[in-house]
């Protein structure tokens, strides 16, 4: 029977698609853990008080990233080379969504509208990545290899996606609420589009390395598809609202510990 479930074990137990998936994970945790640590570099003065929470959503990035690196050598696997159609954070950037890596690499302070920019684009990723990691851990919460990692993980996406909810909040009571919005809308059209064309070529990948069938194949790429349109149509709404988080300052406590991973 097709079911995601039996998918994402036919992957994590075969080497060359665990070693594939561990490898664009990590990746991009990485690429995100070295973005924020430029962002908070460059917070701009009267919105200094965030750069504190910016250094823990990166630390949490590198951390992921370390995770991923731990599970690969775990089972004796180097980490490969992401495919250029697989890196989601690259293909976003392309797509004018966020920040872009040449601005961040420059020494120059951001303004108030790129912290807007960041946060918004931050509360459409963080909300993929967290639906995805509660996936996961549904179905690997209890596995022995997976089950810690996968946890951990999910609880620091909860984390930041509160955050995202609580600084958009508060600065659209201060007035930028209408370019919060705009700025949302444009990020998760863009998103769910880069969402569906990453997965296509992920699951291409899988599909050869685990050598499956035709049918199977044509079937789960007619089920990313699908999912994209129900998310063009009305899914992609989920991830512009706001509301109050019920994890308040979710990134002012004191980070979870990683002991085994780091």
């Amino acid at each position: 029977m097709l079911s995601a479930r039996s998918l994402f074990q036919e992957i994590v137990d075969h080497d060359d698609s665990f070693q594939l998936f561990c490898s664009i994970a990590a990746s991009g945790e990485s690429q995100g853990g070295w973005e924020n640590a430029r962002i908070a570099a460059l917070v701009p003065e009267p919105m200094r008080a965030l750069a504190p929470k910016i250094t823990r959503h990166g630390a949490d990035e590198d951390k992921h990233g370390r995770i991923f690196h731990a599970l690969l050598r775990k089972r004796g696997l180097p980490a490969v080379p992401v495919p250029p159609e697989t890196d989601y954070t690259m293909l976003l950037e392309r797509r004018g969504i966020g920040l872009a890596h040449e601005k961040l690499r420059r020494d120059e302070a951001l303004t108030e509208r790129d912290i807007v920019v960041y946060l918004a684009h931050s509360r459409v990723t963080e909300q993929r990545a967290s639906d995805q990691m509660r996936l996961l851990v549904r179905y690997f919460g209890d596995h022995p290899d997976l089950g810690r990692a996968v946890r951990m993980i999910s609880d620091d996406e909860d984390n930041h996606l509160a955050y995202c909810h609580e600084e958009l909040l508060r600065l659209a009571r201060e007035g930028h609420g209408r370019a919060i919005q705009r700025i949302l809308r444009e990020s998760a059209l863009a998103e769910i589009a880069v969402h569906r064309d990453v997965s296509l070529a992920v699951m291409d990948r899988m599909a050869r390395l685990l050598r499956w069938p035709a049918p199977k194949a044509a079937a789960l790429a007619a089920g990313i598809r699908a999912t994209y349109a129900y998310e063009r149509f009305s899914g992609w709404h989920r991830m512009v609202a706001l509301r109050p988080p019920e994890r308040a300052d979710a990134l002012g406590a004191a980070p979870a510990p990683s002991h085994g991973f780091a």
